[in-house]
């Protein structure tokens, strides 16, 4: 019988740090499809048994990656919503991708396949229900996608242009344009 590795023993976070790191540097260099197992493990210098100790598949050590990230951005949540917010992640989330540009590109970016794209887009959609819980619009699932899936493309555009403004600027575009949509699917 397997025994599961204890998540807050400090080698434990240190391997499980080490893979990711690993795996981020693989998929800002490479395609997500041209990553394996065995290039993930070469580059943290761990041994494929490590690996699987740890995570069942890369995909399973990238979604790890985005829980992380899911958790940082709950962790940023104001108590309360300001009235000209739409949406509270979208600012931490921005700042965190400016400060991760390349990471972020190779995540959203063409290169990064249909895997790692459906995950970030989770991500968003998840953090969106959450924020809107507490609203009255329309046809939920609708509005979610809808706004969620405006964010991915703007992000996208974003981090893609050549002389991309700050976080900030995005942020405050995004804001607007979400809360017009807010407004008018109630």
């Amino acid at each position: 019988m397997q025994q599961i590795p204890n998540p807050t023993d400090r080698r434990v976070l240190r391997t499980r740090q080490m893979l990711r790191a690993a795996l981020i540097g693989l998929i800002a260099e490479r395609n997500w499809d041209d990553i394996g197992v065995q290039d993930i493990c070469d580059r943290a210098n761990v041994g494929r048994s490590t690996f699987y100790t740890h995570f069942g598949d890369k995909e399973e050590l990238l979604v790890s990656g985005f829980d992380d990230l899911r958790v940082m951005l709950l962790s940023l949540r104001p108590p309360m919503r300001p009235k000209n917010v739409a949406l509270t992640f979208t600012a931490p989330l921005l700042h965190h991708a400016d400060e991760n540009r390349m990471l972020f590109r190779a995540l959203v970016g063409k290169r990064s396949g249909l895997v790692v794209q459906r995950h970030f887009r989770k991500l968003v959609v998840d953090l969106t229900v959450l924020e809107l819980a507490d609203t009255t619009v329309g046809e939920p699932t609708f509005v979610v996608r809808y706004i969620a899936g405006a964010f991915f493309e703007l992000v996208s555009a974003w981090l893609d242009a050549h002389q991309p403004q700050p976080p900030s600027e995005i942020d405050a575009v995004f804001q607007q344009l979400t809360l017009r949509v807010l407004a008018t699917s109630r």
